[in-house]
């Protein structure tokens, strides 16, 4: 084999190595995690399928994710109906206009063992938090197959969608303990823009009756 052969073999396969399809899951965390550590906010347009594995039912909702850095989430769904969750460091607030209810959560559900939450506004630390494989290429997004390293009931495993370029996870499914299936897709996304504070402020409307759950230990899976 010729030097010229060989150098165009090794060129060649370095080369390879180098392709967005064949990115390590270590290299992809890392522009993940170094994307949202410079992140202070954004704004997306979502659509949320939920499957239930022992009905066969299937709920599909749109609404608006709106995230503000340390922790300040406004999950509105608008479709099929109206209902809002809203978590600070202060409070965790669960809406539902129709039925005139609203859930008073206690915030230290969002600490401890990673949730799908921190894992789609870039909060969780992947490495840290779960073990990571990459899958391969699927319409320009690198896919990611994360477990976590301490699963919960609604969390023992799930899968994300990233841009390899920017970082930004795009779209994610997960899967609770029942086989439960809840996935994420952004349909529009927007960062770094000024939000209100007064957005992640909530007071529960006249009438609205309010169910305290601030000492349920179990906690819920916020978003379903």
């Amino acid at each position: 084999m010729s030097r010229i052969f060989s150098l165009l073999c090794l060129f060649f396969w370095l080369t390879c190595l180098l392709l967005p399809g064949n990115l390590r899951a270590d290299d992809l965390t890392g522009t993940i995690k170094q994307h949202y550590a410079g992140m202070t906010s954004f704004k997306a347009g979502f659509t949320q399928t939920l499957t239930h594995r022992e009905s066969g039912a299937v709920e599909k909702r749109q609404g608006t994710l709106t995230f503000a850095k340390p922790l300040r989430l406004l999950w509105q769904t608008t479709s099929p109906r109206s209902e809002l969750l809203l978590i600070t460091a202060e409070a965790i607030w669960n809406y539902i206009p129709d039925e005139e209810i609203a859930y008073q959560y206690n915030p230290n559900l969002m600490q401890g063992a990673a949730n799908i939450i921190q894992v789609i506004t870039g909060q969780s630390d992947l490495m840290r938090d779960f073990d990571v494989k990459r899958v391969g290429l699927e319409n320009n997004l690198q896919r990611l197959k994360l477990y976590p390293k301490n699963p919960t009931t609604q969390l023992v495993e799930a899968d994300i969608w990233v841009d390899a370029q920017s970082g930004v996870i795009r779209k994610s499914e997960s899967m609770d303990f029942y086989g439960n299936g809840n996935t994420i897709e952004f349909t529009s996304y927007t960062e770094n823009i000024p939000i209100k504070e007064s957005l992640f402020r909530f007071t529960p409307p006249k009438g609205v009756e309010v169910e305290d759950r601030r000492n349920d230990s179990a906690g819920k899976d916020l978003l379903r």
